[in-house]
């Protein structure tokens, strides 16, 4: 009976040897030296291109299908309640007090209707609050043949169903394993290289072969998400001395960015295998990473920023001023921490395309190992990278106007809203100088309607 077992023991350890000889050579031939030298074969773009006229037929289908059976297939982007109209405060009490009694702003005292203001507005923002929104998955019009995108779309065709299971084996049975693979093997070989470079003595090479080293490894990191990147401007790419400030998606902007140029870190201190990579980073490149009891020091944090960009031999600081994730669809406010350091600044827009694969982490609904999941079970991650001409702050520009000049000049380029609101709403209360304001604006209204009739 054994002697029968023998040759099918030494069949299978040849096959999975061949398979392993076979997948190592792919590996190296198309991913791991494509990503040393920074050139591609053109596999992805071909790639995606193949998924564009996949969903141009699943759309033209579901529409239709949707057609023929008289459904409402897309869903509205406005549900009819509320119709704004932009106007200052002044313009709308004088035309509420017109309508009411005829007398506009009058007088400077306040009456008793001045309160339906308010509560149209808090109405308004109940039912269409254009913060909490920025923090959810943006929707598509379209079916991307990863979820049903639309709330009006339900069993349209069997074969678009058929397609659907086609793209889920294909998503979770070869791309899934393929891109743990590739993040593994990114993530190792960082760690890996960059500890042995870290024993080398400061100077020129170890600069250089810490640069080579972090490049390819998150070109790796990229190849693991099938990301697709296109780089514009690249004349104005961050130079070193200078801070890199972008908008901010997902986690995976760093490695979007880093891909395409070194640059040092910034952030805390973690644990577990965080806090192994970053060991292993600080060793061959000045990062800069704060302990927890550090990170609320505003002073050390400026300085730690301020003693790196002297150093004109240290690579840009990358940081995000917006201090949290938003959908892909607007910038909100820039913290001034970084605007306050006496340096140049590199503004960089990043804008993905939905239709490939959700790019937004919603942090206070998935964990980092759910929405990685996430991320690589998708089609594709496409996106564009704008780099803005380098910004300084002007004669008598104060910090909060120079970070809002460039978040303005990022949300202009990447096509996004820009916002007022600070990101930190997900999480926290509105803050009292937000009400303040608003109070202030109206004790300018009833001011100013009490001088014009002085005057008079």
């Amino acid at each position: 009976m054994e002697s029968y077992l023998f040759p099918f023991d030494n069949l299978l350890c040849m096959l999975l040897g061949i398979s392993f000889t076979v997948w190592f050579t792919l590996l190296l031939v198309f991913i791991i030296v494509p990503a040393v030298f920074g050139v591609s074969f053109g596999i992805r773009r071909l790639y995606m291109n193949t998924l564009l006229k996949i969903f141009e037929w699943a759309t033209l289908r579901m529409e239709r299908g949707a057609k023929e059976k008289n459904q409402h297939l897309y869903k509205p982007y406005s549900n009819g309640i509320i119709a704004k109209e932009p106007a200052s405060l002044e313009q709308e009490f004088q035309e509420m007090r017109r309508s009411g009694s005829g007398s506009g702003l009058g007088g400077a005292e306040f009456e008793m209707s001045d309160i339906f203001h308010f509560c149209r507005r808090g109405v308004e923002s109940i039912v269409d609050d254009e913060v909490t929104k920025r923090f959810s998955a943006e929707e598509l019009e379209s079916w991307n043949l990863l979820t049903r995108s639309n709330y009006n779309f339900h069993h349209i065709s069997t074969r678009l169903t058929v397609l659907w299971g086609v793209g889920v084996l294909i998503r979770y049975g070869i791309l899934l394993p393929l891109r743990v693979t590739l993040a593994f093997t990114g993530v190792g070989l960082l760690v890996f290289l960059t500890s042995i470079i870290g024993l080398l003595p400061n100077g020129g090479m170890k600069c250089f072969l810490s640069e080579k080293a972090h490049l390819m490894c998150y070109r790796i990191c990229v190849r693991a998400l099938t990301a697709i990147i296109t780089y514009h401007d690249s004349e104005n790419k961050p130079k070193n001395g200078g801070i890199c400030v972008a908008n901010h998606t997902s986690p995976i902007d760093v490695i979007i960015l880093a891909s395409d140029g070194c640059y040092a870190m910034v952030g805390q201190v973690h644990g577990g295998l965080m806090g192994v990579i970053q060991r292993a980073m600080v060793k061959a490149c000045p990062h800069i990473w704060f302990e927890r009891s550090e990170v609320k020091d505003r002073h050390l944090v400026a300085k730690r920023l301020n003693d790196h960009v002297a150093d004109k031999t240290k690579l840009p600081i990358l940081i995000f001023p917006e201090g949290t994730c938003i959908n892909n669809t607007s910038v909100m406010m820039f913290k001034k921490g970084s605007f306050e350091i006496s340096c140049t600044v590199y503004p960089v827009a990043i804008k993905y395309d939905p239709r490939f694969g959700d790019a937004f982490w919603n942090s206070s609904k998935f964990g980092m190992v759910n929405y990685l999941l996430h991320m690589m079970s998708s089609w594709a991650i496409v996106c564009s990278v704008w780099y803005l001409p380098p910004m300084s702050r002007e004669e008598g520009e104060d910090a909060v106007q120079f970070a809002n000049r460039v978040k303005a000049a990022i949300a202009r380029k990447g096509g996004l809203a820009d916002l007022l609101w600070d990101g930190g709403l997900k999480r926290e209360k509105v803050k009292e100088v937000f009400k303040e304001e608003q109070q202030k604006l109206y004790s300018k209204v009833l001011v100013g309607g009490g001088e014009d009739r002085s005057r008079s």
